[in-house]
């Protein structure tokens, strides 16, 4: 379908605003060539924009130099990460400046008594916890990108993960920003203080998904590596009974660190790439880890497997050492990846039900699926109801788009109706942008918008996104397709 609100243009002259944004970085800096205006008009969704020019930020007076250049010239400004998300968030409205941080990747001091760590926006998510896994602790969020995806990225979304059933989500882990604002000012929000004075601005920026700012440096809460750890296959011959599990464990008073469950397509497309032996011929897998000290993990193993006879699980296996731990881990972690095996393109969704609905949705999951003539593959945080419903095409066959798009939108709608939400971490960006009504009313709208506007009165910071409503008589959205450059 074609999204037709239209903005009226605010780009300077190229030369003009490639100039004035050369005489405050290196040339170098800034790439105004077709190669990198490509490259950077999408991120990981199949929505794209057209960036005017891209910018590499190499730090904080660097990002505060562009949103100066920006405000000078009235041009819009989108922070970029490592452009792994996959709801369009880091898609360019027409004739933007993209700041890239990816230059920006240094951790900047650590402190392994308080377990807190400042860190610039570009460090990548697992190179983190690499670099300090000798002190005995990690960055707990764990988003299944976390080998490319930026820890400004997860902070810009909120990312979550399959440890976050225990642990929570990025929010619940850290302390500050600093942040260069939509006027070029900087500031810390949040602090190491337990109780910071005033508002938790902190926690209105994180998730905000580049409206507020951008960050320069996030101060992150490290967390101990735990003592001992379980990691459990278990396989179903019926979907429905390993969602019910889920609930079972919770309801007997287990928080595993990690309940994941993939269905038989995607153990299959898995299995294909990593060969670790999954159980291809079952309708589903649960990947649970439990952590604690020995013994109590070994309890909630036994009460694990004792909780599963009653679901009619098939076989349970537990991970015998490291090797076999991470090898089962990969799988999960190369779901997306693995997909390839199957077809060319997939659609990803990102919404959070009941745990308690799983099996309902999950079954109208299919059924839309169905009905729509499309394969779909479910892997998914099933511990915090988080589904991501891959619609797996070819992009190449003809009217296949149109029919991903009417079914993803039919899931969501489903996931809401349950009880749902619209995301769990992938953020709302473009791509839910205008179904952000099904959860809020006209009011609650207005109040989302009236907080975006108090930290950007001009709307120059990556707008278009998450609010359907446009904020002011000259604004568009206009999305296209990244894959085959039509419109969505």
């Amino acid at each position: 379908m074609r999204l037709t609100t239209r903005r009226r243009s605010r780009v300077a002259p190229e030369s003009t605003l490639v100039e004035a944004l050369r005489q405050r970085l290196r040339p170098d800096q800034v790439r105004s060539g077709a190669t990198e205006l490509h490259l950077y008009r999408h991120d990981a969704s199949n929505l794209a924009g057209r960036a005017e020019v891209v910018c590499f930020a190499e730090s904080a007076d660097d990002v505060r130099a562009v949103v100066e250049v920006a405000n000078e010239h009235g041009v819009p400004f989108v922070p970029r990460g490592s452009g792994t998300g996959l709801a369009g968030g880091a898609v360019p409205p027409d004739g933007a400046i993209v700041i890239s941080t990816t230059k920006m990747d240094r951790i900047i001091s650590v402190d392994p008594l308080n377990r807190v760590a400042w860190v610039e926006p570009g460090v990548l998510n697992l190179d983190l916890s690499t670099r300090i896994a000798h002190l005995g602790v990690h960055f707990a969020p764990d988003p299944s990108s976390q080998q490319t995806c930026s820890i400004g990225g997860n902070v810009a979304n909120n990312s979550g993960g399959p440890h976050c059933l225990a642990d929570g989500v990025t929010s619940a882990h850290v302390l500050a920003v600093e942040a260069v604002l939509a006027d070029g000012s900087v500031t810390v929000l949040g602090g190491v203080d337990p109780e910071p004075d005033g508002y938790d601005l902190r926690g209105a920026f994180v998730g905000s998904e580049g409206m507020f700012g951008v960050a320069t440096k996030v101060c992150v809460k490290l967390t101990e590596n735990p003592v001992d750890v379980a990691t459990m296959l278990l396989d179903f011959g019926d979907v429905a009974d390993g969602a019910q599990l889920v609930s079972d464990i919770i309801a007997a008073g287990i928080v595993p660190a990690a309940v994941e469950m993939m269905d038989q397509l995607c153990l299959r497309a898995v299995e294909a790439f990593i060969h670790a032996g999954l159980p291809v011929d079952q309708a589903a897998a649960l990947l649970i880890e439990v952590t604690g000290l020995p013994h109590d993990v070994a309890a909630q193993v036994a009460e694990i497997r004792r909780l599963a006879v009653a679901r009619s699980v098939g076989g349970v296996r537990v991970a015998a050492d490291d090797e076999e731990r991470a090898l089962l881990w990969k799988g999960r972690k190369s779901a997306f990846g693995a997909i390839a095996n199957i077809k060319p393109n997939y659609y990803l969704h990102d919404t959070v039900v009941p745990r308690h609905r799983l099996p309902d949705v999950l079954e109208q999951v299919y059924e839309i699926a169905e009905r729509h003539e499309l394969l779909v593959l479910n892997v998914f945080h099933a511990g915090d109801g988080n589904l991501h419903p891959l619609l797996v095409y070819d992009a190449t066959e003809p009217g296949v788009t149109e029919r991903v798009h009417a079914a993803g939108h039919e899931i969501v709608r489903a996931s809401v109706a349950a009880g749902g939400v619209l995301s769990g971490e992938h953020g709302i960006g473009l791509e839910k942008r205008d179904l952000m009504p099904l959860m809020f009313s006209d009011v609650d709208l207005a109040a989302q918008a009236a907080l975006r506007r108090a930290f950007d009165p001009a709307g120059l910071a990556n707008p278009d996104k998450v609010l359907p409503s446009p904020a002011g008589c000259g604004d568009r959205h206009t999305v296209a397709s990244a894959a085959d450059g039509v419109w969505v």
